[in-house]
């Protein structure tokens, strides 16, 4: 009779489930070959039972029998429930196999997901392009269609034409349509030009807009032209004196400042003050006939009133609203260049000027500071805030002037 060796209880746990079917099929031919074996003999019993007859012999052989047909059920048994076990694995693992299958068109679906929120993102964000490309020509049609109708007045030259185009360009540059308002802003300069002469004083400050929207379309190059040539027009009409000259000068040193030319914006600003000091003082050189730092300091020592200072404390009440922004840009320029005494003693005396007039020392300072550098070096260009004036001839009209304040922004006002 054939023997079935079971792997011990205590090992059954650490079984893998590959191991778990591997010894089930082993069992199941053991099974197998146990249940022929005793079916095998259970015939043999039933043949020798019908030779015998009926003592006690034959009935051992009939226990015998009734013993084995016990022990084959149970093998039946043992054999139903091990083929339940194979066609439950066979079941977990078609399961699995499907759930590996869910699984990758789960994550096959999260990346089509994925792409099509991206793709909807993409979509959305060129409908709202193609929506305000629509919206730019929408606009730029009406713009060609008020400039085609502007033709039928071409032949109109006056003042009040160049008024209202140079307002409509300002208008259109406060909305930072810079382009629509170029051609306007020529076009009105073309009008004053012809009308005026092209060395008006109102022809200046067209010019003066016209290299603002210039300058917020980076074209420094036209910018300049435009500065220095509004510069030279003011110089020759106006005299050398004349706030516009010095707010000009304020514009082009602005435009130094954003392109990195500290250089040639210091040295417009020192004509600025230079020259302020100039006119209502005389010269800077004249005023000190020894050093302007040795008799600041010694004043300040005596603690002399400022009454006793005479021509040297009214140069400290210098003040105007060009000559205080000239100082606050200077300071700002010293300051990027990490001159931070220069610049304080600057940006100090731009605070008391408007009050009680700067003091001795910063004064002396503020001089020493515009004796510095030769102030020959060549213009360039533009600036940075805007404000509107009239013009000379009566007309309601709006014009930039620009002055940099330290900061790059430009404020519109009225």
């Amino acid at each position: 009779m054939s023997t079935m060796v079971y792997p011990r209880e205590e090992k059954l746990d650490k079984l893998s489930q590959e191991e778990i079917i591997s010894n089930t099929k082993l069992v199941m031919q053991g099974l197998e070959a146990l249940k022929n074996e005793h079916n095998s003999i259970l015939h043999s019993l039933l043949e020798t039972i019908k030779c015998l007859k009926k003592d006690e012999e034959a009935n051992l052989v009939h226990e015998k029998s009734n013993l084995l047909r016990k022990s084959v059920e149970m093998i039946e048994l043992g054999l139903g429930e091990a083929q339940v076990m194979m066609a439950l694995s066979n079941h977990l693992n078609a399961v699995e196999s499907e759930k590996q299958k869910l699984r990758a068109q789960v994550r096959r679906l999260c990346q089509e997901n994925q792409w099509l929120r991206d793709e909807l993102a993409n979509t959305q964000q060129k409908l709202q392009r193609s929506e305000q490309t629509v919206a730019q020509l929408e606009e730029e049609k009406k713009h060609l269609e008020f400039m085609n109708q502007l033709k039928k007045y071409d032949e109109d030259v006056s003042p009040s034409v160049a008024a209202t185009l140079n307002n409509l360009a300002v208008l259109y540059g406060k909305r930072g349509k810079y382009k629509e308002a170029e051609p306007l802003c020529k076009r009105a300069l073309e009008i004053r030009e012809k009308v005026l002469g092209k060395d008006h004083p109102d022809v200046a400050k067209q010019l003066n807009n016209l290299a603002l929207l210039c300058q917020n379309q980076g074209k420094y190059d036209e910018v300049e032209y435009y500065y220095c040539r509004a510069l030279e027009i003011y110089e020759s009409c106006l005299g050398p004196d004349d706030p516009n000259v010095a707010k000009t000068k304020n514009n082009l040193a602005s435009c130094y400042l954003k392109q990195g030319k500290y250089k040639d914006a210091e040295v417009l600003y020192k004509e600025i003050l230079t020259r302020a000091h100039v006119k209502e003082f005389g010269s800077v050189d004249g005023l000190y006939s020894r050093s302007c730092w040795g008799w600041g300091r010694s004043k300040h020592r005596d603690s002399a009133p400022y009454a006793e200072y005479g021509g040297w404390y009214k140069a400290c009440k210098v003040s105007s609203p060009t000559v205080n922004t000239t100082l606050r840009n200077l300071g700002a320029l010293y300051r990027r260049q990490g001159k931070l005494e220069a610049a304080e003693t600057l940006e100090e005396c731009a605070v008391r000027s408007r009050r009680q007039g700067i003091d001795p020392i910063n004064q002396t300072k503020v001089v020493e500071i515009l004796k510095e550098g030769d102030g020959t070096e060549r213009r360039r260009s533009l600036g940075g805030g805007v404000k509107y004036e009239s013009a000379t001839d009566g007309s309601e009209e709006v014009s930039m002037g620009v002055e940099w304040s330290g900061r790059c922004s430009m404020l519109l006002e009225e």
